[in-house]
């Protein structure tokens, strides 16, 4: 996380350095990210970037956090407007499809959550997944428990297991329409925005179905 340094740092400067770094580790992840880009389009030293952050890693886990709040933000405020005890079901299929449109309107989003989902580096895949699945389950945990409380899971469910599924099919549900030759098989990336929806649609009852006390 980053130093106090950054904490420090005029609010000008430490945008034109999210910006830049934003830029190009959604470009090209974090192996194929330059810090010498960042500092040139940010207009820092490279000297001073270690003085915001302790090294690459650190900032591109910054980085992937800001941008999962956003997104949990987004979400959030989606799954406040639903109406959770009288159609638990309908209320996650409804916020899926909000989770995959969002993805549609928001390019940079979309191209970190690529980055952080794909990353090839082992140290840096592990220290952002972490940072990112604590914002999947702050929002779903509590759902799925609702769930239990109300009767639309089983309460001897493998509450755990549904979990995740989740966490394997919602990165795939953002980036599979977007990303050639991640989805081989439900054509994701073969049609618009409408398309993902159904077949995201599809996924989410595939899921919860098991899971059910009255399954369809």
């Amino acid at each position: 996380m980053p130093t106090g340094t950054w904490d420090r740092l005029a609010p000008a400067r430490r945008a034109a350095v999210v910006a830049a770094a934003e830029a190009e580790f959604a470009a090209r992840g974090f192996s194929g990210g330059s810090l010498n880009t960042i500092c040139r389009e940010a207009g820092v030293a490279k000297g001073s970037l270690f003085q915001y952050f302790t090294d690459k890693a650190d900032m591109y886990v910054y980085l992937a956090e800001q941008s999962s709040e956003r997104i949990r933000s987004t979400i959030e405020a989606a799954a406040a407007e639903l109406p959770w005890d009288t159609d638990f079901v309908g209320s996650f299929e409804k916020l899926v499809e909000t989770w995959v449109r969002y993805f549609y309107g928001h390019p940079l989003e979309r191209a970190m959550t690529a980055a952080t989902n794909l990353e090839p580096d082992p140290v840096a895949r592990t220290a952002v997944r972490e940072a990112v699945n604590r914002h999947y389950l702050a929002v779903l945990r509590p759902l799925i428990e609702r769930a239990v409380d109300t009767g639309v899971i089983r309460r001897d469910a493998d509450t755990d297991a549904l979990l995740a599924l989740l966490l394997l099919m919602l990165p795939h549900l953002a980036l599979a329409p977007h990303v050639q030759g991640l989805d081989p098989l439900l054509g994701l990336a073969d049609g618009g925005a409408d398309h993902a929806v159904s077949v995201a649609l599809t996924l989410v009852t595939t899921v919860l179905e098991p899971f059910r006390i009255n399954p369809t």
